[in-house]
């Protein structure tokens, strides 16, 4: 059955030589299974795409990380439901699709990245400028 596992096998390979780092798999835990949450609890998904994406700004600014995170939302492989199709405002979603855009260009061709604004710290500028209030029902 797919679930968080099976996303993270599908993504936690060397690039280049260089492993994952397992600091990695907690934190993309945590955004896969808020992505998923229904009710949407946005101030922790929110939460959640901050430690990620701080971490990814910071001691976590590798080539493997950065290439893991963006294949586990640009390819979705293993997830048990598409998290295109969660009901989240249209901002989240643009974080999310753009997460899985140019974020692999982070160490080795930066330049790219940023021109496409997927730096992790571009990113993280966007999500701390979210909305994480509840939708009136």
């Amino acid at each position: 059955m797919a679930g968080f596992d099976e996303a993270w096998a599908a993504v936690d390979h060397p690039k280049e030589g260089e492993p994952v780092s397992p600091e990695l798999q907690p934190l993309l835990r945590r955004v896969y299974f808020e992505v998923l949450a229904a009710p949407a609890d946005l101030p922790a998904l929110k939460e959640s795409l901050t430690a990620l994406l701080e971490y990814l700004s910071g001691q976590g600014r590798t080539n493997a990380n950065c290439w893991a995170v963006d294949m586990f939302f640009c390819l979705s492989e293993g997830w048990e439901r598409d998290w295109t199709e969660q009901p989240l405002p249209d901002d989240f979603h643009d974080v999310l699709g753009l997460m899985g855009q140019a974020l692999h260009d982070t160490v080795r061709t930066p330049k790219i990245a940023d021109n496409f604004d997927c730096l992790p710290e571009q990113l993280l500028d966007r999500v701390r400028r979210l909305t994480s209030q509840q939708p009136r029902q």
